[in-house]
Order: structure tokens, then C-alpha cells, then sequence
């Protein structure tokens, strides 16, 4: 049994990992502040013995004992992370450093979930790990891409410099159950704007694209990822390389669900990448992973999640 740490494990993606690392015999810290995360998410877990939850903000250190960390605390939508843009960058930078530290003194295993938004508006298709990126630094999203780019740079050097064991993965977009109605992600808003049969609202014209993984996907990638030997760090692009238009997402959306909604289009938001899609290559190569639900499934799973929850009057 391995005592493991989830920050942000309230939250969409932590939540359905502390549930996949309960289940395999772990015991799980859970760590949230609850800026994004719930305690809905979690709260079949806390009967557990070796379920903890902590309620603390990584932007201030953190002491306990831990063989494994997962270092997840960020919000990821844009409409959060720019509600507090300031708060974004100390989550990703500051909260970085100290949970670095903690696995600096107890020799802790340490994952960062950075993200397929380092690439920015990518000049490469698909995105290789070894390519840098193309980020406006002092754009409406650089809070985030740039935290995540400056984690990155925290991590590589805690391992360099003192021997801290890294382990980098790129995160591109992922949708499943536990995600919110009210999150602004393309996904979860295009469902919960269908089961209710108001207008789509498509960004541009709907051309821009894409690579829409499930979170058990991911949740598998992760600990995979975690789980290889010391002298592979990463970064890993850890995503699902179909690539679908948002006119194509929508359509799908809509036939599933069976709604009448029609599909409204409004201007693309400053700095909204064009294309996007991991090369996975390196992750199959490593580690055996591959995405293994198809879009259309994940879709179907996710659309249950969300007519319950406005069932219940929770949307």
C-alpha cells in the first residue's frame, strides 16, 4: 500500500483518480480548496479508512508523509482560471514550489499535470512533446499557459538540481462525468445546451479543432506515467489523437441527445488555438498507453451524467 497525495482531488480529473487509487488499494490524501473542486465528487470516499481529505490551498505549504504525489490543483476551464488570474499563476507557480519541497523531504514521486495549453496556438500539427510552443505571454490566457510553462521549468530543475523524481504529462482536452454544467468547456457546455434545447454556441465558424479524450483514459495514462522508472521524466503528451471540428462535436452532440437546439456562432475568444492534437507517440512507445474509448461513448456516458444532474435540479 502506497500513501499518495491528490491536490485538486476534488476537482473533475483528481476526483477520478482518487477513486481509481482507493479502488487498486492505496491510501489517498486528498487536498483541495474548493475553488473549483467538490465535495459531491468525493463524498462516497470519506466512509474509507484510507480516504483523507484535507481542505488547504497549495499556494501555502503543505506537511504530511506521502510516497507519491500528484500534483493536479488548478482550475483548467477558462472562465475560472481568468476569474482570478493572479491566484491562477500562484496555484501553478507557488503551489509547484511547495509541493516540489514536500517531495523533496520525504523523497516522494511527483507528477505534474501540466497541459496541452503550453503549446498555445501550435505552428506544428499534431504536437510533439519536443516542440516548444506558441504563447502569447501577456495574453487573456497566459495565467494559465504560462504557469504550467513556468511549473514545467520549477520541476525540471528540482530534479536537476537536488534529485527530485519528476514526472511530467501534457493533459489535451478531456470531458467525462463529475465535469461542470457551467465550466465553459466546449464539451459540457454543448451537452447541457442541447438536453436543454437552447441555441449551440460555436466559437468562429466551427472550423477550429479539437482531440477530445476521456477522463478514464487519462486517469489510466497517469498512473502509468507514474509508474515508470526514475530516469524517464517526461514531459508526455497524454490525449486522444482523433481530431474533431466543433461543428463536428456539436453535431454529434445533438444527435445523441436528440434535442431540437440550432447551432448559434459568436467570435472566437482572444488567442483560441486553431488545432489541436497530441502525437502520442512517445506515450505508446514508453509506457503501452493508448486512449481506448471511442468519442462516441464517452459522449453517450457523459450525456447520462448531465441528465441527472439537471434532473436533480444541480445544472
Amino acid at each position: 500500500m502506497k500513501k499518495i497525495l491528490v491536490t485538486g482531488g476534488a476537482g473533475f480529473i483528481g476526483s477520478h483518480l482518487c477513486e481509481r487509487l482507493v479502488q487498486e488499494g492505496n491510501e489517498v490524501i486528498c487536498v483541495d480548496n474548493f475553488f473549483t473542486g467538490s465535495k459531491e465528487h468525493i463524498v462516497h470516499l470519506m466512509g474509507n479508512p484510507y480516504f483523507e481529505l484535507i481542505r488547504h490551498d497549495v499556494v501555502s505549504p503543505l506537511f504530511v508523509e506521502v510516497d507519491e504525489i500528484y500534483n493536479l490543483a488548478c482550475p483548467a476551464s477558462p472562465i475560472h482560471y481568468q476569474f482570478n488570474a493572479i491566484k491562477t499563476i500562484k496555484t501553478s507557480v507557488m503551489g509547484a514550489i511547495n509541493m516540489l519541497g514536500l517531495a523533496k523531504r520525504t523523497r516522494a514521486k511527483i507528477l505534474q499535470a501540466s497541459t496541452s495549453e503550453v503549446y498555445g496556438d501550435p505552428a506544428v500539427h499534431p504536437q510533439p512533446e519536443n516542440y516548444w510552443g506558441h504563447v502569447n505571454p501577456i495574453g487573456l490566457r497566459s495565467c494559465y499557459d504560462e504557469g504550467k510553462r513556468c511549473a514545467e521549468s520549477l520541476f525540471v530543475n528540482y530534479h536537476l538540481q537536488n534529485g527530485v523524481r519528476i514526472k511530467i504529462i501534457r493533459i489535451f482536452n478531456t470531458y467525462g462525468p463529475k465535469m461542470k454544467p457551467d465550466d465553459g468547456r466546449v464539451v459540457s457546455n454543448f451537452i447541457v445546451q442541447a438536453l436543454q434545447n437552447k441555441d449551440i454556441t460555436i466559437h468562429g465558424d466551427g472550423s477550429q479543432t479539437r482531440s477530445f479524450q476521456y477522463v478514464d483514459d487519462l486517469v489510466e495514462g497517469m498512473m502509468r506515467m507514474m509508474d515508470t522508472s526514475d530516469d524517464f521524466i517526461g514531459p508526455v503528451n497524454i490525449g486522444n489523437p482523433e481530431e474533431y471540428s466543433m461543428k463536428q462535436l456539436a453535431e454529434m452532440v445533438l444527435g445523441l441527445t436528440g434535442s431540437t437546439s440550432k447551432m448559434g456562432y459568436i467570435p472566437l475568444p482572444q488567442d483560441d488555438p486553431v488545432q489541436r492534437q497530441p502525437d502520442i507517440k512517445l506515450a505508446t512507445e514508453k509506457f503501452g498507453w493508448k486512449p481506448v474509448i471511442p468519442l462516441e461513448e464517452g459522449l453517450e456516458r457523459t450525456i447520462d451524467y448531465f441528465k441527472k444532474k439537471l434532473m436533480s435540479g444541480q445544472g
